[in-house]
């Protein structure tokens, strides 16, 4: 049991197709004359894109992640450690979401630095501080490098200046991607912890911000209003929902398979799924469509949907069929998942300053299709070329 819950290669897979995925989807926004299902749907449209599912996995293989992570150090009586673990990782989410966030509205007419300049500065300044450094690196060595990648953070920090009317300097506009999932994953991670890993309070969780989601689109919780800046936190219960669903999920095949009983959790997964599906497509009528932009319930019910019954096929493929070496090819995005999300944004920068350009075919159409399936592939070969020589980012 215990190298069972070592490492869950299902787990593993899932997350290097939906990262590499992520990586498609954001290349390929703004490709013209490419297939819409591929892209984020509008968000007046009442449809779903590829690019709709894609978050909402990769914060549901969040909450699959929390239980199998958390017995390893439980085990070990790492109980402190483990409640300082989930707070610095939450908050090292939240901080570099929020430097994301600020990209998109950085003034170049009025900064001294160049757009590309500034965000490959800042980028570079994450290597640094979140480096996962071994142990064998000398404590004097480790502090310079991280105080280096502080200071310049800081210089990038004093320097910017923002786009935005009525703001100057860096401020919130949002959370971005890595923050939202800070948020989630602080939250859920907190609520496993404190409930000791009871299915029950799983389940109650993941009901309770399906609900809350529910609640808050059809107007029956207009009355907290004045409250909501001070339950930033959990949103509109649509990022936690994907995330306690996938703890949810990680308890019960945790459970299942020690009692050898792994076929009721296909069954399980399985029925959820239906019925999820069917309430999503009811409340599709009555809640505003189907929306990721607008975090609406039937998205939230159907992308959980979703997530389930493509989980349920890479446990059937992976932990049972043993064919993980599908997925060599793109390992490093499900093992070294921060590290492939953070580094398309060192190539974005030196691309632009470069000025290199690629043929026409190449940016529209099948063309364009083809360019954002090779710039993929290659941001995960980067990736694991980067973990060869002991560069990757822990958070």
């Amino acid at each position: 049991m215990s190298n069972f819950l070592s490492r869950i290669r299902s787990i593993d897979a899932f997350r290097a197709v939906t990262m590499f995925l992520m990586i498609f989807v954001n290349d390929l926004d703004g490709i013209p004359n490419t297939p819409n299902w591929l892209k984020h749907a509008g968000s007046n449209v009442d449809a779903l894109g590829l690019a709709d599912t894609i978050f909402p996995a990769f914060l549901f293989i969040v909450g699959l992640s929390i239980p199998f992570a958390f017995q390893n150090r439980l085990k070990q009586g790492d109980n402190f450690k483990l409640l300082s673990r989930i707070v610095s990782r939450s908050f090292a989410l939240i901080f570099i979401g929020f430097f994301h966030a600020n990209m998109e509205t950085y003034n170049e007419a009025t900064t001294l630095l160049p757009k590309p300049v500034w965000e490959s500065l800042v980028t570079f300044s994450f290597f640094f501080i979140f480096l996962d450094y071994s142990k064998d690196t000398p404590p004097r060595r480790r502090y310079l490098l991280q105080g280096f990648g502080i200071l310049l953070l800081a210089g990038m920090a004093a320097l910017y200046r923002t786009s935005d009317p009525g703001h100057v300097w860096l401020h919130f506009t949002w959370w971005g991607i890595l923050g939202l999932i800070g948020w989630s994953y602080m939250l859920c991670a907190l609520i496993y912890y404190y409930s000791e890993g009871h299915l029950w309070i799983q389940l109650a969780a993941w009901m309770f911000f399906m609900f809350f989601n529910l609640d808050v689109h059809f107007g029956f919780l207009d009355f907290i209003d004045r409250l909501q800046g001070y339950i930033w936190i959990a949103g509109n219960g649509a990022m936690q929902s994907f995330t306690m669903a996938g703890v949810f999920i990680s308890v019960l095949y945790m459970r299942l398979k020690a009692n050898n009983e792994m076929k009721m959790l296909w069954v399980a997964m399985i029925l959820i799924a239906i019925i999820l599906f069917n309430l999503g497509f009811i409340v599709r009528y009555f809640s505003g469509g189907i929306s990721k932009e607008r975090d609406t319930p039937s998205w939230v019910l159907i992308c959980t949907g979703i997530s389930l019954v493509v989980y349920a096929f890479f446990i059937f493929l992976v932990d049972v069929k043993n064919k993980y070496n599908w997925f060599k090819v793109i390992e490093p995005a499900g093992t070294n998942t921060f590290t492939c999300y953070i580094v398309p944004f060192l190539f974005y920068p030196i691309y632009e300053m470069s000025r290199i350009g690629y043929p026409e075919y190449l940016s529209q159409g099948t063309g364009g299709l083809i360019k954002c399936i090779v710039f993929a592939f290659v941001m995960v070969w980067l990736t694991g070329l980067l973990d060869k020589i002991n560069i990757r980012i822990k958070i």
